[in-house]
């Protein structure tokens, strides 16, 4: 498994956004804006069912996220690797409050969809790429 180095790992704390990239099923990528935290090990993002990531991930959990710094969109951290879903919808609703409360400096969380269920995902990285990055 690969690290994050300090800074790296700072980019993913920090309110930056970031890009996830999963696999369609006919093999083409699927790239959206998300909001994006660290674990310590982990890159880590938050979506929901039945959205497409979801849907991706669900099939093919191989998964790409980059992330720029506010201030300077050249530099960047890419993580490669192998997502895990954790579907335990409590602690998804925690974590996207947490996010909102990160981008938005709103808690609870304003987009919950009646007709959604909210799932953590964490990234395990098998490859970190960035530069810029000091």
């Amino acid at each position: 498994m690969a690290k994050l180095s300090d800074s790296e790992a700072r980019l993913f704390l920090d309110k930056n956004f970031g890009s996830v990239a999963t696999i369609r099923e006919d093999g083409t990528p699927h790239v959206t804006p998300i909001w994006v935290d660290y674990d310590g090990e982990n890159v880590v993002f938050n979506t929901a069912a039945p959205r497409a990531k979801w849907k991706h991930l669900k099939r093919d959990p191989r998964v790409t996220v980059e992330v720029h710094p506010a201030d300077d969109p050249y530099a960047y951290v890419t993580v490669t690797g192998t997502a895990e879903l954790d579907e335990d919808e409590e602690a998804a609703n925690r974590h996207i409050d947490k996010l909102s409360e990160k981008y938005r400096g709103i808690t609870p969380y304003q987009g919950h969809n009646p007709d959604e269920r909210r799932v953590i995902v964490r990234v395990k990285p098998e490859r970190v790429r960035s530069r810029g990055m000091g």
